[in-house]
């Protein structure tokens, strides 16, 4: 089988129901996407799979999700069906709360580091950032967009801070703190606003 066409050599690719240009912020959303599920598989394959069973069923659960929301970012069809489920969001606010509870009190921002499982979660997170924000950039020229993509891609990047946390913390691996940082939580686990 070939996996190759040449329909994009002139500099244009494919949507669900149409064409635009391989630098469309349409492309540039939903390819990011696709980086962010790429270091998804790169943290499940260096995750000890009994261990972090657990973990690797959400990894493994969002990575279908990634490509329900990619698909969204790439419907332009008059009759839009939209995959990623509303409840995805739920789930992933449930185990935000139940990963953050695994570790230690925050009291200074944390770098990305400590295993190699949890710099490559912090990999996937900031590039979950840079998803958002170029669906936010897409959404204000198509206001038929979805909401759920922009709103599943803010609650995963929190999910990627906790899941990392949690990583280190099960390998007995403190996080890597910016020692720099005044204490900038007073109490509580939650990321500053900053990270929010």
């Amino acid at each position: 089988m070939k996996i190759y066409t040449r329909t994009g050599d002139k500099g244009q690719t494919s949507l669900i129901g149409g064409r635009v240009d391989k630098d469309d912020i349409r492309v540039e959303a939903y390819g990011t996407i696709d980086e962010v599920n790429s270091f998804v598989g790169k943290a499940v394959a260096e995750l000890d799979k009994t261990k972090f069973k657990d973990i690797v069923e959400d990894l493994e659960a969002i990575q279908h999700e990634l490509f329900d929301a990619g698909g969204d970012l790439a419907n332009v069809s008059s009759k839009k069906e939209w995959k990623l489920d509303a409840k995805a969001i739920d789930q992933l606010e449930l185990r935000i709360d139940q990963l953050m509870d695994e570790s230690p009190e925050l009291e200074r921002f944390v770098l990305p580091g400590g295993t190699a499982a949890s710099a490559s979660l912090h990999i996937a997170r900031t590039i979950t950032r840079r998803a958002e924000r170029l669906t936010v950039g897409l959404a204000k020229v198509d206001p038929e967009l979805p909401a759920g993509p922009q709103q599943y891609l803010n609650r995963l990047s929190d999910y990627f801070f906790a899941c990392a946390r949690a990583v280190n913390a099960r390998d007995g691996v403190a996080d890597v703190e910016y020692i720099r940082s005044a204490k900038v939580f007073r109490t509580g686990k939650r990321a500053p606003k900053e990270e929010q």
